[in-house]
């Protein structure tokens, strides 16, 4: 898998992780590293564009979830039962982690594992920008 960072500026900095290859128990390591590089170094906000990701695997959704949870535990937008809550209801979606264009067959992967239900899934790079 190839990983590569660019930064746009939205309302906030939001740091694009663009891939190109399958997710899977491969290549999940090396994005969640990435990813907690970048956490580590200040970033809040992260745009994972799958335009070129033909296949999640549960390591791959694992590894977002992984990411999901540390961004939150930075800057809890609402407490953890409410979370839960709003998730049930289908009203809570992520305000630090986003994607960007996901494959149809990424999405089955997404919305079988029940992602969909809190992460956005935007198809225009301005306006998943715009959402931050």
């Amino acid at each position: 898998m190839e990983i590569s960072i660019s930064t746009e500026n939205g309302r906030v900095p939001v740091a694009v992780m663009h891939l190109t290859g399958d997710l899977d128990s491969k290549t999940a390591p090396s994005f969640q590293s990435k990813a907690d590089e970048l956490i580590t170094n200040g970033t809040k906000y992260i745009l994972v564009d799958l335009t070129h990701v033909r296949f999640i695997s549960s390591a791959g959704l694992r590894a977002l979830h992984e990411i999901f949870k540390r961004l939150r535990s930075f800057s809890p937008d609402v407490s953890e039962q409410e979370m839960l809550r709003q998730i049930n209801e289908g009203t809570y979606k992520s305000p630090a982690i986003k994607l960007l264009k996901p494959s149809k067959e990424a999405q089955v992967s997404m919305k079988t594992a029940g992602f969909d239900m809190f992460l956005e899934s935007h198809q225009d790079l301005n306006k998943a920008v715009a959402s931050f």
